[in-house]
């Protein structure tokens, strides 16, 4: 059972980021601000959910959300400044263009950046224990599968209509045989036989 809030009367936002550990495409963030109301038994971390599932509470967080932002940084990026610092602004840019400015930010994990002047708290393992940054994990992976998808109709011999840009065996063999793309994290250990430090 997910806890409602963390923060009690104060309108709060949840934060958690997606692909961090891909070896290719962005990494995406969201920010979910749930209404006080808001309740459903199947919200949960979005990596203890199915496709079907995640895909069937997009539509309800995207509909009864007070505010919901998705925003993502690209792999050049993410090259030049560090994957977690990627994830740190991917979250920021989400929390921008939220149309409804919280008075209190909790994120998934143990690193984070002030924004603003708000408040904010991280927790462990919050995708699994506050629903609003339940949320956010899953309009992060939705958004994230559904733009990897995309980039699988360009470039379908790495399979990332199915791994997502994650590293699979077949995506590091694909890696090997055909090279990178320009989708490719280069700053990250591709394949076993290739490793391309910028």
């Amino acid at each position: 059972m997910l806890l409602k809030s963390l923060s009690g009367e104060l309108m709060e936002a949840g934060c958690d980021e997606a692909g961090r550990g891909c070896l290719a495409g962005p990494v995406f963030a969201a920010a979910v601000i749930l209404p006080a109301h808001f309740g459903c038994s199947l919200l949960n971390d979005s990596k203890k959910l199915t496709e079907k599932q995640r895909n069937f509470l997009r539509k309800i967080i995207e509909k009864e959300a007070l505010a919901w932002a998705v925003a993502s940084v690209d792999n050049t990026t993410i090259d030049q400044i560090n994957i977690l610092k990627a994830s740190l602004l991917a979250m920021h840019r989400a929390l921008n263009q939220l149309t409804v400015r919280p008075g209190f930010i909790i994120v998934d994990g143990n690193r984070f950046t002030p924004y603003s002047t708000i408040p904010y708290k991280c927790v462990i393992g919050g995708d699994g224990k506050y629903m609003s940054i339940a949320a956010a994990s899953i309009l992060a992976k939705t958004h994230r599968d559904e733009y990897m998808k995309h980039l699988d109709l360009e470039y379908p011999r790495y399979l990332w209509k199915q791994n997502k840009g994650y590293p699979t065996t077949a995506h590091r063999k694909a890696i090997s045989a055909f090279g990178v793309t320009p989708y490719h994290r280069l700053s990250f250990k591709l394949s076993e036989q290739l490793r391309l430090d910028l």
